[in-house]
């Protein structure tokens, strides 16, 4: 019982390792959002706070 156990949740853990490797929509505009200087999220339009906001904006 505990052996069929142990499998039912390796295989349960290699469907979702599949799900995870699927492209999510919105990634690009995610990876848009980071700072390429540091890595955090930018909020809003201004620069950020890192000082090394090399991005180029539009308009």
């Amino acid at each position: 019982m505990l052996v069929k156990a142990v499998t039912f949740f390796l295989i349960g853990m290699a469907v979702l390792a599949m799900f995870g490797k699927l492209r999510l929509p919105g990634k690009a505009r995610l990876d848009k959002a980071r700072c390429p200087g540091c890595g955090r999220f930018r909020i809003g339009k201004g620069p950020c706070s890192c000082g090394k906001d090399n991005r180029k904006r539009k308009g």
